[in-house]
């Protein structure tokens, strides 16, 4: 194991044979016989911690890990974690994991981009919006840091995002705005949450105002990052950096 932050489940997975999604956070899968690799025929209900699109992920007989929640409280006991891409690649679809990796990374400054920031805080209030993270320079200057989970990709160029987002859009503008008004430094970290890609750019063919926003935000000072994840079904571990194309 390298030095790379890394993020384990904690509760082993189970494979899974994805059935439907009947709204943005329920699924309904098919559990697998571990030791038969077969499907049992039970059929649970799952919670989705990603409102993303997905559809190239959520294909029905495609297999997917969930964990089991032991908490009567909870509607669902399960929870997904993982998909199959349809080139077999795992892709994490838990949208919490990109924004734990990423506050451990920067806690312990393995993030080379941002070696000379502090961190701070976690969901900083800064004008009308809520920010994933606040870090702090030697001199006081502050910056904005949001992070971005990238789970769609073309080949080996990772997406963002897969469906319209206009909260996106609108977060990428304040920051231009607080970039080049407010002598605040900003940065917008996309996570690949994928082994496979090389690459991330907007995907302007799903919503050309979030690629628009993107470039004007580029223009104006606002820095973009991208890293890659490497996934097993034990943990997630933070990989190398990426280049984000914008045009």
């Amino acid at each position: 194991m390298s030095d790379k932050p890394v993020i384990y489940y904690g509760e082993p997975l189970h494979p899974a044979i994805f059935v439907e999604r009947t709204n943005r956070f329920i699924i309904h899968c098919q559990l697998i016989n571990k030791e038969l690799n077969k499907p049992t025929g039970e059929v649970v209900t799952v919670h989705l911690p990603d409102p993303g699109r997905l559809k190239e992920l959520l294909i029905p007989g495609r297999k997917v890990w969930l964990q089991y929640i032991n908490k009567p409280a909870r509607k669902t006991q399960w929870s997904a974690v993982l998909a199959s891409s349809s080139e077999g690649q795992l892709v994490s679809i838990n949208t919490t994991l990109p924004n734990r990796l990423i506050e451990t990374a920067l806690k312990e400054k393995k993030i080379e981009e941002l070696c000379d920031w502090e961190f701070k805080r976690a969901e900083y209030k800064f004008g009308d919006s809520r920010w994933d993270f606040l870090l702090e320079s030697k001199d006081n200057k502050k910056m904005l840091l949001e992070v971005k989970s990238v789970t769609l990709a073309k080949g080996e160029r990772g997406l963002f995002p897969d469906a319209v987002t206009k909260r996106g859009a609108r977060h990428v503008q304040e920051l231009s705005h607080f970039q080049e008004r407010e002598n605040i430094e900003t940065s917008v970290l996309f996570v690949a949450q994928r082994n496979d890609v090389m690459s991330i750019s907007p995907a302007d063919h799903i919503d050309p105002a979030f690629a628009k926003a993107l470039l004007d935000a580029k223009e104006r000072g606002v820095t973009l990052l991208g890293r890659r994840c490497i996934l097993t079904l034990e943990h997630v571990q933070l990989g190398e950096s990426l280049p984000v194309y914008v045009k």
